[in-house]
């Protein structure tokens, strides 16, 4: 398939739309999709028989029975997870084991990302639950209680209000992770309500594992003997996650497939089916990557990690579409909060590679101190994507060959 342009989803959360990529006569334009880029929406109907066909767990209407407290964790706006649709299922369910609304409070799992406004859990949540129930952020440094370490030897300090709970509920979605291969299952809890401390132990088991020769155990799609995806699934068993509710997502950021159960059962069964649904493969021989970030559209730099692989073989250009209006996510672990002052694993990223000729970043929402941490020598930063094709033309007057990544933070290349 080839093309003259192509649209790529934008601005999730906000604007929604597509923007369309038009390239100069002469350039070949080839999409480079996911497996799963097509897959249809969820229906209500397919939602309501996970809930009533849960994995390895009973059904939550009946682990409700009998509870007085209930915690729902949900993922913040970094992720796609349609909580809003999922949510009222969950209070059915709740509604049926005779829970009523004074019992519940939703804390929002942030991990070490920044809190969230109304705002932002309006757009998360729906107005009605905003209006029925509390809604909390996580705080990472303060009021979290000690629940055991992990045999990898995290320290696990969870959120106290989670665990004054005696249902604990997680809704998130299993997407590509760069670190974990995976997100979704136990990772609501490591990191998502879990202190500083022991984020900080769990991301370092990363860097332990580069260290020790394992590098290829950790990254996009790696999860079978990753450190860092072991850590969070006992994460989950010692604070004592009850039912846990992932999503799986399509090429436009749609839920097309849900997983129901004991969180490390159904997490199981959600990576199966997102290890071949994410796979991508490559586009051989091409002059200019361009990766579109979406689903994590304030986490757009993990869009590198793509379209750098793509360049590979050949010296070209990547070209990274950062459009998120509320710009990009505050992140206290590996954030930069000053010139001289920086998160705990703060490590910029200042080298090039031997076949990268340049990154090209449409960003218009532009922020000085995104360039602390994307720091590679000869970055060109622009508004439009009218100003990525002039500093382009200069080096294909003739034309060339484009790949277009419809969403760089959730797709890894694979040979399958």
């Amino acid at each position: 398939m080839a093309a003259n342009s192509f649209a790529v989803p934008n601005r999730i959360w906000y604007e929604e739309g597509a923007l369309q990529l038009e390239f100069p006569e002469g350039w070949e334009v080839v999409p480079c999709l996911m497996n799963g880029h097509s897959a249809p929406e969820l229906s209500l109907n397919q939602i309501q028989s996970a809930f009533e066909n849960p994995i390895g767990a009973a059904r939550l209407r009946d682990l409700a029975k009998g509870k007085q407290h209930v915690a729902i964790l949900f993922d913040d706006i970094s992720r796609p997870t349609p909580a809003s649709d999922l949510l009222p299922f969950i209070l059915d369910e709740l509604r049926e084991a005779g829970i009523d609304d004074k019992s519940i409070r939703l804390i929002c799992a942030t991990g070490c990302h920044g809190a969230h406004s109304y705002l932002d859990f309006e757009k998360k949540l729906g107005t009605d639950i905003l209006n029925r129930f509390p809604v909390y952020n996580h705080n990472v440094y303060e009021n979290c209680a000690y629940v055991g370490t992990t045999s990898l030897g995290t320290k696990l300090y969870v959120n106290s209000e989670v665990m004054a709970c005696d249902l604990k509920i997680g809704i998130g979605a299993v997407i590509m992770h760069p670190q974990t291969g995976f997100g979704g299952g136990g990772k609501i809890i490591l990191p998502g309500v879990s202190a500083i401390e022991s984020i900080e132990h769990f991301h370092g088991l990363e860097l332990k594992a580069r260290q020790e020769g394992k590098g290829k155990t950790v990254g996009m799609g790696n999860y079978i003997e990753n450190p860092l995806f072991q850590d969070f699934t006992e994460a989950a068993r010692l604070a004592g996650l009850d039912f846990k509710v992932d999503v799986a997502v399509n090429g436009n950021g749609k839920a097309c497939a849900i997983f129901c159960g004991d969180a490390k059962a159904e997490h199981a069964e959600a990576v199966k089916y997102a290890a071949p649904h994410y796979a991508t493969r490559t586009v051989p021989d091409i002059d200019v990557a361009v990766v579109n970030n979406y689903c994590k559209g304030n986490e757009a730099f993990l869009g590198m990690i793509i379209g750098i692989t793509m360049l590979s073989k050949k010296r070209g250009d990547l070209v990274l579409i950062m459009d998120c209006p509320a710009g990009q996510v505050v992140h206290y672990l590996v954030g930069s909060f000053g010139r001289g002052v920086k998160g705990r694993h703060f490590q910029a990223v200042n080298t090039s590679r031997p076949w990268l000729k340049r990154v090209i970043i449409l960003c218009p929402q532009f922020e000085h101190a995104m360039t602390d941490w994307l720091a590679i020598p000869g970055t060109v930063w622009v508004k439009s994507w009218q100003e990525v094709l002039d500093v382009l033309a200069q080096d294909y007057p003739q034309g060339a060959r484009a790949a277009v990544v419809p969403d760089g933070t959730i797709q890894y290349m694979s040979q399958a």
